[in-house]
């Protein structure tokens, strides 16, 4: 059975998920307005994904953060160049290089049932590849007028099912959507 494909991320109001040069300063400032014990859903999402796909801009800012926060975690970091990981990286790390339709196929293959699809461009090659299920968006209250735009590569249209939207006192909005697996037609 084929691994379903989920994204769960925060974009500003106006779109963006960080500013040109990467800095996610401006979720830091909305993350401290969050009450303690409260995660928007993070923590019960992980729990449910086997594997973490990600791009390496995206490995490459997650670095940046100090302690790895993903743990034992797998994680499959997608670049097209070859990286080396550090010797306190955990072993459940890798590279690959593959196409997000053969990477799906051979996590499915693998027994892998759900994928964390993250970062920008990955989520747009996977999505224009017609595997991601589902959309978990939270919006955070914040205009920052320019940056890297969440969905910045999709090149065709992707009709969504609203599944639900949940507003917490704080401001932030987080919709989740179904992705209509026909891509252009609802």
């Amino acid at each position: 059975m084929p691994a379903k494909c989920s994204v769960f991320i925060a974009t500003s109001l106006d779109g963006f998920i960080a500013r040109s040069d990467g800095s996610l300063d401006w979720l830091d400032q909305a993350n401290a307005m969050v009450p303690e014990g409260e995660d928007c859903g993070y923590q019960a999402f992980m729990e449910s994904v086997d594997v973490l796909v990600m791009g390496r801009k995206t490995y490459e800012k997650v670095r940046t953060f100090g302690k790895w926060p993903y743990g034992d975690q797998r994680v499959v970091v997608l670049s097209r160049k070859d990286i080396s990981f550090p010797a306190e990286m955990p072993s459940c790390v890798s590279h690959s290089s593959e196409s997000p339709a053969t990477l799906h196929e051979r996590l499915s293959d693998e027994g892998a049932e759900k994928l964390y699809i993250d970062g920008g461009a990955t989520i747009c090659r996977f999505l224009n590849a017609g595997l991601i299920d589902e959309m978990i968006i939270t919006v955070i209250p914040v205009v920052i007028g320019s940056g890297i735009p969440l969905f910045g590569l999709a090149v065709e249209d992707r009709w969504l099912t609203h599944r639900c939207t949940k507003t917490y006192e704080f401001g932030f909005v987080q919709s989740t959507y179904d992705v209509n697996p026909n891509g252009g037609s609802r």
